[in-house]
């Protein structure tokens, strides 16, 4: 029981330290002394982190899309697009990294849309720009991560 005490005040005071030492004893095969209530606890959230990065770049992929393609701001275009590059690789990296990220995709969309259309509705409506409710364009995973879809 002091062990368990002691893995969890390192996890809870050296977390570089705690990760080193549950690295190395389950390259050990250690397992009887792992702490794998906070090891259980970090995977869990690893998994949570995946699903919110991909919502969180979806959104900001989305919104700039909305804007480059209803927003008539040419001074803005490169901006907007240089942006819209960067969420599509960092999207792709993700992706490739954990291709199980993709059953979430439609639900992560849903989500990422509604975001991005209520933020994008509040900074350019007001200026007389009008953004439809739906997505008009394919929503398919590589259609998002490469069509321009200003040019279509």
């Amino acid at each position: 029981m002091t062990q368990a005490i002691n893995r969890k005040s390192l996890y809870e005071t050296d977390f570089l330290l705690w990760t080193e030492e549950t690295i190395a004893k389950l390259k050990a095969r250690d397992f009887d002394h792992v702490d794998l209530e906070n090891l259980i606890e970090e995977l869990e959230s690893l998994g949570k982190s995946d699903k919110k990065e991909i919502k969180s770049r979806l959104t900001t992929l989305i919104a700039h899309l909305l804007m480059r393609i209803y927003v008539n701001m040419p001074q803005e275009y490169n901006g907007w697009e240089r942006t819209i590059r960067n969420q599509r690789t960092d999207l792709e990296l993700a992706l490739m990294d954990s291709p199980s990220l993709k059953t979430i995709w439609n639900d992560a969309f849903d989500i990422a849309f509604r975001l991005a259309l209520r933020n994008v509705r509040d900074e350019y409506e007001e200026k007389g720009y009008h953004i439809p409710d739906q997505w008009q364009f394919s929503r398919e995973i590589d259609a998002m991560l490469s069509v321009k879809f200003w040019d279509e």
